[in-house]
């Protein structure tokens, strides 16, 4: 927040304007168009594609549903529908947390890693059509830290 004696705000110039809206409709587009793709694949969904995903790297690919939720973006009740649609296909599993009885653990099966391994191609095509191609000549590595850096809320002096 800023001060009362802080200097007054500056209008966005023309092209801090464009990417701040350019951002804020592919924010909203790209999902939309990458689930699209994948579900017209006959594909999981992107949701319950990026909770096998995130299973899938985690240790003992399990992870507890308020952090899978968190990993995915999501509320804990739409995790919740999301692992329960993946439970009645056998793609994962829930169990208690043995560390906390009061917590869950969502645990990726083999069937559920298969099945990611299944739409991974699709998921990677529709990435790289959709998004990536529009980069080619981009320093990706440092677009990729300044959006990690937007993402977490840093600010250029707290990161150097």
């Amino acid at each position: 927040m800023s001060s009362p004696a802080a200097e007054p705000p500056q209008p966005l110039n023309p092209n801090e304007e464009a990417l701040v809206r350019a951002l804020g409709q592919v924010m909203h587009v790209l999902p939309r168009a990458i689930d699209a793709d994948m579900v017209g694949d006959r594909q999981l969904p992107l949701t319950e594609y990026t909770a096998l995903m995130n299973l899938s790297e985690a240790p003992g690919r399990r992870m507890r549903m308020n952090e899978l939720a968190a990993a995915c973006y999501l509320s804990l009740s739409g995790m919740t529908r999301t692992i329960i649609r993946l439970e009645t296909q056998g793609l994962v599993r829930r169990e208690r947390c043995a560390q906390d009885a009061r917590g869950w653990n969502a645990v990726l099966t083999e069937a559920g890693f298969a099945r990611l391994e299944e739409a991974w191609p699709s998921h990677l095509n529709s990435v790289r059509r959709r998004f990536l191609q529009h980069f080619e000549s981009f320093d990706l590595a440092r677009l990729a830290r300044a959006f990690q850096r937007a993402g977490t809320a840093e600010s250029p002096e707290t990161t150097g």
